[in-house]
């Protein structure tokens, strides 16, 4: 496993652990997926995991109760993210619902305190007043933000008057905008690209087609699953092929390597069995030549998906649960 040189207190491995699944029904895992959560988190440790993301929102705090569990003393060492769902994000309440996911996860300092999404109404430098208290009180380690443009993050870096460590979007080889602004930013100032949704909700994975499309209600959400879409990708999808049978590895594992490639990008796969998260712990140690980055590239500039790629899917989820 690679580590982000993000100048934290502690490591940040490239492959991190989402879990937005963790107690969620909508991903489909099936009604005893929460019995092997324990496993996976183990393993992911073994693996030299040690980012591991979650948020208030997924569940409503149970997935933080479940990894909080799941980690227990090694929660000390690991790096845990979360993210306050900014309804109402000024200072009180940020602190407030700090307090609440630091006691769900079990944990005396979260690790990385991250804004969820940009509030459209309430400025950054009310939110960061409550970060910066937190930080003062030693809650919090490292402040963070997510589905930030550049804008919003300057002006959130402003209002809290330090660096804001990371900004955790969605990015992969079916969804490449980061790489226009973000990317350049965090690898000019020090900063990280966190990468959500690094395989599309596994539509880089190659596992379905017209004929297989998937099942459960987020993905049936996502237009990149629309046949259309599944169509035009068949030129990027057999790039990825190639390039995985080339390195003896699955398609899933050369698009985190595409992903990570930047040394600026860390990425959070969820993981749905322990298989799963070794196999996306070995992308870690995956290094793509130049030729076969720009490969990649190439194929990714070439698919234009139909509808749009967004992030209904995870909107959704929040008003279903609402």
């Amino acid at each position: 496993m690679r580590y982000a040189d993000s100048g934290t207190t502690k490591t940040i491995s490239k492959i991190g652990l989402g879990t937005w699944q963790f107690g969620s029904q909508e991903w489909g895992y099936g009604g005893d997926y929460e019995r092997r959560i324990d496993s996976i988190v183990r393993r992911a440790l073994d693996t030299g995991i040690t980012l591991f993301d979650t948020a208030e929102v997924y569940a409503w705090g149970r997935s933080e109760r479940l990894l909080g569990s799941a980690l227990g003393d090694a929660a000390a060492s690991a790096f845990v993210a979360t993210k306050i769902f900014p309804v109402l994000p000024i200072s009180a309440v940020v602190q407030q619902r700090a307090v609440a996911s630091a006691a769900r996860l079990g944990v005396r300092r979260i690790d990385l305190y991250q804004v969820h999404q940009p509030n459209p109404v309430i400025r950054d430098g009310t939110t960061m007043a409550g970060m910066r208290r937190l930080q003062d009180v030693g809650l919090i380690e490292n402040v963070g933000v997510s589905n930030y443009s550049l804008s919003r993050w300057r002006s959130a870096e402003a209002g809290l008057g330090s660096p804001v460590l990371s900004n955790q979007v969605q990015y992969s080889l079916a969804h490449r905008d980061p790489e226009d602004d973000l990317l350049p930013y965090a690898a000019n100032h020090g900063r990280l690209v966190i990468a959500y949704s690094p395989l599309a909700q596994g539509f880089l994975s190659g596992r379905y087609t017209v004929e297989n499309r998937p099942s459960g209600s987020i993905r049936r959400y996502n237009p990149l699953f629309l046949p259309e879409n599944l169509e035009r990708a068949a030129t990027l999808q057999a790039r990825v092929r190639e390039i995985a049978d080339a390195h003896d590895v699955t398609p899933s594992q050369i698009a985190l390597a595409y992903v990570i490639h930047h040394p600026e990008v860390v990425a959070i796969p969820g993981a749905s069995s322990v298989e799963q998260v070794e196999a996306n712990a070995a992308a870690g140690d995956i290094l793509l030549a130049a030729d076969e980055y720009a490969a990649l590239a190439a194929s990714a500039r070439g698919f234009r998906p139909v509808g749009g790629i967004t992030t209904l899917g995870r909107l959704t989820s929040f008003a279903r649960r609402s």
